[in-house]
């Protein structure tokens, strides 16, 4: 049996970029990329926005910043070199009330301390912007673009395979074993031998933990991402990307309009709990998936900080009629029929025992394996610098 010198599991853009940027530093080293589904990018990489994000919301000095900032301009190089659509259309955080108004002056704030560059609108030149818009005044940012990961995600793979690594899909991992010397990882009827493992699991990344045996103190609680599309007729309805000024309190950014790479516009999402981890059709319910959900002391906890406005996202879940509410607050245009069905995305989101949300990024290991717990949104616009940082991380703890 051959024994690969690092196993990754997880075929998302953060283990490909990983995999591939780790295969560049040790040409090598037997590298193996393990995914259980039948093609790479098949889960939050292939059912996020599109969004290049600039990094406006996020704190100072965070990874977050830094990693957003810094993948923002890979990805547009990465982009160029390999002839992968793009566009630079930029963003508007549209301001409607007076609370959002003074909330958005915080927010130009910290994108000064980001050092991401933005022009301040009066209400004249945001209709000047965006004549189909209604608002006080915005913020914009033209930093933030569009693209398509999972096109950037299958050229990584690409490079990779290039450079001697392998992909293995169509494995789901059973079991993880780990002793002094290996790690062996058993997919169906078959066992990988690997010195080091990585994991990069997203929705299934505390699972992987428990399955090797890290005490850890979260766990994974899904949230559905629900969107709409607008009809054809309506492609050019903004020039931008359209964003609310968000509520620091919450936790997730509102409903946006937002123009994809192959020319449609998306409306969403909102954040609605998920009882099946990779759930993505209208009704999914995993009873295992509950189970731990219902089961984990910090779900209830959130549900507890977060009761007013979950409630509020399950209703305009059901009923369009406020989901819609939420889009005419600043595109008064729009019409019920206008919102067409389109697939949902869900959020992986570590939650601490307490009920803490981890925004972070959270990592994890064991003598023999490093576990990527936690890549928040944007993690795909930060997939290169998030690989490179985990390349420095595993030059450290492993002997390559």
């Amino acid at each position: 049996m051959k024994t690969y010198d690092l196993a990754i599991i997880g075929g998302g853009i953060v283990g490909v970029s990983s995999a591939w940027q780790l295969k560049r530093r040790y040409p090598d080293a037997a590298i193996i990329l393990i995914e259980k589904e039948a093609s790479i990018a098949r889960h939050q990489t292939g059912h996020n926005s599109g969004v290049i994000h600039a990094g406006v919301y996020y704190q100072p000095g965070s990874l977050k910043a830094d990693f957003c900032k810094r993948g923002a301009a890979q990805t547009i190089e990465f982009c160029r070199e390999y002839s992968i659509p793009f566009e630079q259309c930029g963003k508007m955080l549209v301001a409607t009330d007076a609370l959002e108004y003074e909330r958005m002056a915080a927010l130009e704030g910290r994108c000064i301390e980001n050092g991401i560059a933005l022009e301040r609108l009066d209400e004249k030149e945001l209709h000047a912007h965006e004549p189909n818009i209604t608002g006080l005044g915005a913020l914009k940012v033209m930093a933030t673009g569009i693209t398509d990961y999972v096109k950037i995600a299958a050229k990584m793979a690409d490079l990779f395979v290039s450079l001697g690594g392998e992909v293995r899909t169509g494995c789901e991992v059973g079991h993880i074993e780990e002793n002094s010397q290996i790690v062996r990882i058993r997919t169906g009827s078959d066992t990988i031998e690997s010195r080091y493992l990585l994991a990069c699991g997203g929705l299934m990344g505390d699972r992987l933990a428990n399955m090797i045996g890290i005490d850890i103190d979260f766990q994974i609680v899904p949230f559905r991402g629900e969107y709409f599309r607008l009809p054809k007729r309506l492609n050019t309805i903004v020039r931008h990307l359209i964003y609310p000024i968000p509520d620091p309190e919450l936790p997730f950014l509102g409903v946006h309009l937002t123009r994809m790479i192959d020319g449609l516009v998306t409306v969403g999402p909102n954040a609605v709990l998920g009882w099946k981890r990779e759930g993505y059709g209208r009704f999914n319910v995993d009873w295992k998936d509950s189970v731990d959900m219902l089961s984990f002391p910090g779900f209830w906890s959130v549900i507890r900080q977060n009761f007013v406005s979950g409630i509020s996202e399950m209703k305009d879940s059901f009923f369009k009629s406020g989901y819609l509410k939420r889009i005419r607050k600043y595109c008064p245009q729009i019409t019920s029929d206008d919102l067409r069905p389109y697939p949902a995305g869900i959020r992986a989101q570590a939650v601490k025992r307490d009920g803490t949300l981890v925004h972070d990024f959270l990592f994890a290991e064991s003598e023999r394996s490093f576990h990527v717990c936690n890549a928040p949104s944007p993690a795909a616009t930060s997939a290169m610098p998030i690989g490179e940082f985990i390349g420095n991380c595993i030059a450290e703890k492993f002997d390559f």
